[in-house]
Parts: C-alpha cells; sequence; structure tokens
C-alpha cells in the first residue's frame, strides 16, 4: 500500500513538473485586436445592389424606377418608426454597435489561445505577480488587461469569473439590442413601402377619368413596395445578421480570456488549461502549445 502511494505522488509530481517547465520557452507577444473592413459584407450588399441595378438597367424605361416620394416614404418612415420601438439611448448607443456590420474587430482564436498559454507559463513559473511585468504587451487588449489585473490583484478565480462573465454578457447584450433594432428596421421597411403602394392606389383610383394616366401612376405606386423590400430584405435584415455573427466570434474569443484566467488563478496545470481552451476552438485550429 505504502509502495503505490508512493508512485502516485510520484506520478502527480512528475505531471507538475511538466506543466511547469515543459513547452516552449516563454516570449510573450500579445497580438492587439485591429478593426477590419469585413470584404464580404461590401462585397456581398454590392453585388446584390448590382444585380438589381442590372435588371433595371435591361429595361427599356430606367428612370421610371425613381421616384423621390416613394423613397422618402421608406426610407424616413422606416426610420420614424423603428425609433418607436426603442428609446433615444438605446438608438444613440448602437449608432457605434453597428459599425461592427462592416468593420469588425479580428482576432485568430488559435493565436488567441497560444497568448493565454503563454501567460499561464509566465504565472507557473515565475508567480502571479509576474503577469504585471508584461503590461506594455497587455495594454494592446483593453479586456485581457483587465482580467490579468483580476488575477494580480488577487481576486479569487469564482469572482474572476464572475466578473468577466458579467463583462461578456454586457457586451452581447449591447450587441444584441443593436441587432434587433437593424431588424426591426427590416420588418417595418416593407410595411412603409405598402404603405406607400396604398397611398399611390388611392391617388391613382382618384384619378380613374384619365386612362393614360393609370399606367404610369400603378408603376409608380408600385416602387413604394419595392424600395421597401431592398431596404428591409437587401440590407438591414443582412446586416443584423452579421452584427451577431461578429458579436458571438467577439464573445469566443473573451470567453477564452475567462477560462485562462480562472484557470491560471486556480494555479491549474497548463496542460489542463489547454485542454480547455481546444473545447472552445473549432477542431481545425486546436492548438498543440507542448509538442
Amino acid at each position: 500500500m505504502t509502495s503505490d502511494a508512493s508512485q502516485l505522488r510520484a506520478a502527480q509530481s512528475s505531471d507538475d513538473s511538466s506543466g511547469a517547465t515543459g513547452g516552449p520557452d516563454v516570449v510573450l507577444s500579445i497580438t492587439a485586436p485591429r478593426r477590419k473592413l469585413d470584404l464580404a459584407t461590401v462585397v456581398g450588399v454590392t453585388s446584390a445592389l448590382a444585380l438589381i441595378a442590372g435588371g433595371i438597367a435591361i429595361g427599356q424605361s430606367n428612370a421610371s424606377f425613381f421616384n423621390l416620394p416613394s423613397i422618402l416614404i421608406v426610407v424616413l418612415g422606416t426610420v420614424a418608426a423603428t425609433s418607436i420601438s426603442f428609446t433615444g439611448e438605446e438608438l444613440r448607443k448602437s449608432i457605434g454597435v453597428m459599425g461592427n456590420s462592416l468593420f469588425r474587430r479580428v482576432w485568430k482564436p488559435s493565436t488567441m489561445a497560444k497568448q493565454l498559454m503563454d501567460l499561464a507559463m509566465i504565472a507557473r513559473k515565475r508567480g502571479l505577480l509576474a503577469l504585471a511585468g508584461a503590461e506594455s504587451e497587455l495594454k494592446k487588449d483593453k479586456f485581457l488587461q483587465s482580467a490579468v489585473q483580476l488575477v494580480t490583484d488577487g481576486y479569487n478565480a469564482d469572482d474572476i469569473d464572475r466578473v468577466l462573465s458579467q463583462e461578456i454578457d454586457a457586451l452581447v447584450e449591447r450587441h444584441r439590442r443593436s441587432a434587433n433594432i437593424l431588424r426591426r428596421g427590416s420588418e417595418i421597411a416593407p410595411a412603409m413601402g405598402l404603405i406607400g403602394t396604398l397611398i399611390g392606389l388611392v391617388q391613382m383610383l382618384a384619378d380613374l377619368d384619365n386612362p393614360d394616366a393609370i399606367g404610369p401612376a400603378m408603376a409608380v405606386a408600385l416602387l413604394t413596395t419595392f424600395y421597401g423590400a431592398v431596404l428591409g430584405m437587401v440590407l438591414l435584415a443582412p446586416l443584423a445578421a452579421k452584427l451577431e455573427r461578429n458579436s458571438n466570434d467577439e464573445a469566443t474569443i473573451k470567453t477564452m480570456v475567462a477560462l485562462a484566467m480562472t484557470s491560471i488563478a486556480r494555479q491549474d496545470n497548463p496542460r489542463r488549461l489547454e485542454m480547455l481552451l481546444n473545447s472552445e476552438l473549432p477542431p481545425a485550429e486546436r492548438i498543440k502549445y507542448f509538442d
């Protein structure tokens, strides 16, 4: 029995030693998140509008597809009706967040995982306070910097997990509200188009004494439905979906940071942290830090 216990302690000691000293020499280099134009969004919107414009250009009367009153009814009506559903503060704050549909912060998840492993190795080899020495690198990523600050300030793992989880939830909620504004606009735009069409039909029916004017008046009436469909289905709905997608990607990165900081605070073996981080990554992007 004593011999078995000794062997178990020796195995545990060997595992801890490999976690503390294994892996490459730690040279911390934090890659700052950068805002990058999302070409997929730009190309998609441009292509969709170009296809619509091309279809119009093939016709014989291109000018008949432009009607300023119809545009004003759809665009201004959509903005006004959408604003009814939200507070002025929500609308104001959402403007900057909506930029994430076109400009998104770019992280490579596997790169972030390696950086978090570097931090874990520094803490394992030199102690938790050694993380404070990486301040110049950590400044590149404000969320990571604040997370590491919680560790070096001596907060326990549960408190760190709670604080960072609340930050992530708040981020997701802000993005969700902005996406809801876009999605609400995508629902209202076709309805405003229909309202404009009904206005045009009423005006047309009031002038039935002039048969020659019925055709052009009908065309103008239908234009508002066209504008509403384009604004809602080609622009607003896809932008809302892209904002949600980018928000989920950012939340995944921040969740990895939260996992790493709680693991470091518990002084877990870095090999366990590697396993936790890989659970957040697709199989093709999983890291092999100690290989």
